[in-house]
Order: C-alpha cells, then structure tokens, then sequence
C-alpha cells in the first residue's frame, strides 16, 4: 500500500484551529512514540517552507543552541 504521508498529514488538519494543532503537537511528543515523528516532520516542513530567511535563521539558531 503506498500512502502519502503529506497528503494524508495536511487532509487530516484542514481547517485545524490552532488550538488544534497545539494539542496534537503537545500529545505527539508526549507520547513519545516514533509512529508521531512523520506527522511532526510534515508540520516542520511545512513551517520551514513558509517562513523567510529570517525566521528559517530563527529557527536554525535554535536548534543548533538545543542540541548542544
């Protein structure tokens, strides 16, 4: 069966509030199970792809600074 994780991430959140996603983020990492890590990584990309060169410094200075 192929499945397409993006397609299946984005289609299950259309039209998510915000307290929505907060929530599912939140449970997905408390859980902290590896079957959430897709769904976290299409969230992660889609805030990468829609942020500028500011914000991707943003948030590669705080990665970095984490992962120390």
């Amino acid at each position: 069966m192929n499945i397409d994780i993006r397609k299946h991430i984005k289609n299950n959140f259309k039209g998510a509030k915000k307290d929505e996603i907060k929530s599912s983020i939140i449970s997905s990492i408390d859980e902290n199970e590896e079957v959430t890590l897709p769904g976290l990584g299409v969230f992660f990309e889609i805030l990468w792809m829609s942020s500028d060169d500011n914000e991707r410094e943003f948030i590669l200075n705080n990665l970095e600074e984490n992962l120390k």
